[in-house]
């Protein structure tokens, strides 16, 4: 498990530096102050040569990445509430990276988040063993239950 929660502490933090640029990029393109076709284009175009954004994007797909490895080799009832760890990341990166305000009851949501995860990571640590699958009795065959094979 602990390879797992390596995986993802390094996916989380691609996450959260991923929404710092995606936040950096989507700045520099500046308001869409109203959506038609032309402001659309507009933004599609800066977007595709905003460096901030493509390095969001980036490492948003490298977070997703690490994502489709943790989903493939745990239950997903145990890793994807555990990507809510990258609220913390994220509201430190906001913070210290963007300068953002970040208020004592928002702090205090993010250590809600916290304890949740922790609660879900206590759940699996004490899961039960899979029950292991019956196995025929020797001699009866697969085809007639009760027929020598």
């Amino acid at each position: 498990m602990a390879k797992l929660l390596m995986i993802l502490l390094v996916g989380l933090l691609f996450e959260a530096i991923g929404v710092v640029f995606l936040n950096k990029g989507l700045k520099e393109i500046g308001d869409v102050p109203q959506v038609t076709a032309v402001e659309i284009a507009r933004v599609i175009r800066e977007g595709a040569a905003n460096a901030n954004l493509l390095l969001g994007v980036l490492f948003e797909a490298l977070f997703f990445a690490a994502l489709l490895i943790l989903m493939s080799r745990s239950d997903v009832s145990f890793i994807w509430p555990l990507t809510s760890l990258g609220f913390v990341l994220t509201t430190l990166a906001a913070r210290i990276i963007l300068h953002e305000h970040v208020s004592a009851l928002r702090w205090v949501g993010v250590m809600l988040i916290v304890l949740g995860a922790g609660l879900i990571t206590w759940t699996e640590k004490h899961k039960p063993p899979a029950a292991a699958l019956p196995v025929a009795a020797p001699g009866l065959s697969k085809d007639r239950p009760g027929a020598a094979g």
